[in-house]
């Protein structure tokens, strides 16, 4: 077996209300201390370092003048914050990474995809279909043409898959549809004996694992989704897969960031 560990990489910042986006207003009665305002959240990715072969879970956000303009107003990346910089900080270059996985094909989780020159690029069937051709309403999301820009998407020779996959030894996808039509997670084994999971947006953060007794809730809900009964699902069943909420690895809950000071690596041997 491979001795894999994983690498999150934060390529910027942001700014979500997320007592609205986060949690389905039926919960909203309930919850606490959660921020009615905008807050800078990151926008993290994973890199999958250890078994012969680089392999990156998302490429991040784009810049931002691209991201404030036509995305969250008030989005920022720093300087270095891209995927590249990001990348070489850590001692590689976009062309030795060698797999390229995309959770979902939203405008903050594969721009810059067109930089690993070398990478097999891989999303699920139902995505890449829908970013495609979506409805207006998320013509932002996938940067559709009709905005009067390129789609980071266009050119990319992306293989789709379907189900749960093998990726290569220790890591496979699968489905968590819900945030968007063809959502996968990634699934790693690493070295510490332990799995964890990759789980992009398909879990906002930490707080949609919380029950809710009043409402007879075993999750938490979003209040942003393309499907409220796949999200719930995935939710659920990522909930009952992880060993515990240590090993979700999610994208947007800001505190992967004081994880990320503690342990910049994950998954290495105990």
């Amino acid at each position: 077996m491979p001795k894999l560990t994983i690498r999150p990489l934060n390529t910027g910042h942001v700014p979500t209300n997320p007592f609205q986006y986060h949690y389905h207003h039926s919960v909203q009665p309930f919850l606490k201390d959660v921020p009615n305002e905008k807050v800078p959240l990151p926008v993290v990715t994973y890199l999958v370092e250890g078994g012969g072969k680089l392999l990156l879970v998302d490429t991040g956000m784009a810049p931002t003048e691209r991201a404030n303009k036509y995305h969250h107003p008030g989005s920022w990346q720093e300087e270095g914050q891209d995927i590249e910089s990001r990348l070489k900080a850590a001692g590689h270059k976009t062309t030795d990474v060698d797999i390229v996985v995309f959770t979902h094909l939203h405008w903050d989780h594969m721009f810059f995809a067109d930089k690993f020159a070398h990478a097999r690029l891989v999303a699920h069937r139902r995505e890449l279909d829908f970013a495609r051709n979506p409805i207006p309403l998320y013509y932002k999301s996938y940067e559709f043409p009709a905005l009067g820009i390129a789609p980071p998407i266009a050119g990319l020779n992306i293989q789709m898959v379907e189900g749960e996959t093998e990726i290569m030894e220790g890591v496979r996808v699968f489905e968590s549809f819900g945030h968007s039509p063809g959502h996968m997670s990634v699934e790693v084994d690493c070295a510490d004996g332990d799995k964890y999971i990759c789980a992009g947006d398909s879990i906002f953060v930490l707080g949609n694992l919380n029950p809710v007794p009043e409402l007879h809730y075993d999750i938490t809900p979003p209040g942003r989704f393309y499907n409220i009964v796949e999200a719930w699902r995935a939710i659920a069943s990522q909930k009952a897969r992880a060993k515990s909420l240590n090993h979700l690895l999610l994208c947007h809950d800001i505190k992967i960031l004081d994880r990320i000071k503690e342990n910049p690596i994950i998954g290495g041997k105990k």
